[in-house]
């Protein structure tokens, strides 16, 4: 597959690696359609041009990914969604027993998988829908989903019980996905980024992400949007990555 007059669906698409994303398949001539909570959406497609459309939706919605995967139907001029990068998520951070002996709040938890877990589920389960309608390509593929886990799916820190969970649930995702959708032509794929400048990374104290930089064995430092989005279009045009997961981090274990 070529990203080149192909259109993708881009979910955390407003800013970090979705954003970073769009922004390179744009450039290497395809068309991509944003999918984003954040109003910052609609000006990002703006700034992408005609080969970008914004549509308002949250990942766990069954009707607003629809809406989302039927505007990249519309957008790909007849031949189909080819692909899902999917981005969105949440963070979350908090101890089963806390200082003071309380437990953990169960409804954070759920929160969490439900964004990160359930989410990527409904993204998966309505643009892999649509692409096995597709006209098969070279080789029978009708379509590429990229999913993106973390590499707290195997190194969960404490304090990441949810996190940890809702990643790990990804990548035990990917396999099986890989297989059931063989037989429509549609690839599975997951990213498991490490330490990242995004936005949820500007939300911990500067030490805190300097310590986590230097953890990185090499190069040393937090690894930039543009070298996801890079692995994601390597992932597009290489049709031998299959139901695997890829770690993209400098080669760092957290403990």
């Amino acid at each position: 597959m070529q990203v080149k007059d192909n259109t993708f669906l881009i979910t955390g698409a407003a800013s970090g690696l979705g954003a970073t994303t769009a922004e390179r398949l744009v450039a290497a001539g395809g068309r991509v359609v944003l999918c984003d909570l954040s109003d910052a959406v609609d000006a990002h497609a703006e700034r992408l041009g005609d080969a970008a459309r914004a549509v308002r939706g949250d990942v766990t919605s069954g009707e607003d990914i629809q809406a989302a995967v039927d505007a990249a139907v519309a957008l790909s001029d007849g031949r189909g969604l080819a692909g899902v990068v999917h981005c969105a998520g949440v963070v979350s951070v908090g101890k089963l027993v806390d200082r003071a002996g309380s437990p953990a709040d169960l409804d954070a938890y759920t929160r969490t998988i439900q964004i990160n877990l359930v989410g990527t589920f409904n993204v998966m389960r309505l643009a892999a829908a649509a692409m096995a309608k597709n006209p098969a390509g070279e080789d029978g593929e009708r379509g590429v989903i990229i999913n993106t886990a973390s590499i707290a799916a195997f190194d969960g820190q404490v304090g990441q019980c949810a996190y940890s969970a809702s990643k790990a649930g990804v990548v035990g995702m990917s396999l099986p996905a890989a297989r059931e959708l063989s037989r429509h032509g549609v690839r599975v794929m997951a990213i498991a980024p490490g330490v990242f400048e995004t936005p949820m990374m500007s939300e911990i104290p500067d030490e805190a992400a300097q310590a986590l930089a230097a953890a990185v064995p090499f190069p040393k430092r937090l690894g930039k949007p543009d070298e996801f989005a890079r692995l994601a279009e390597q992932i597009v045009t290489n049709p031998m990555l299959n139901g695997e997961v890829i770690r993209l981090d400098g080669g760092i274990r957290m403990q």
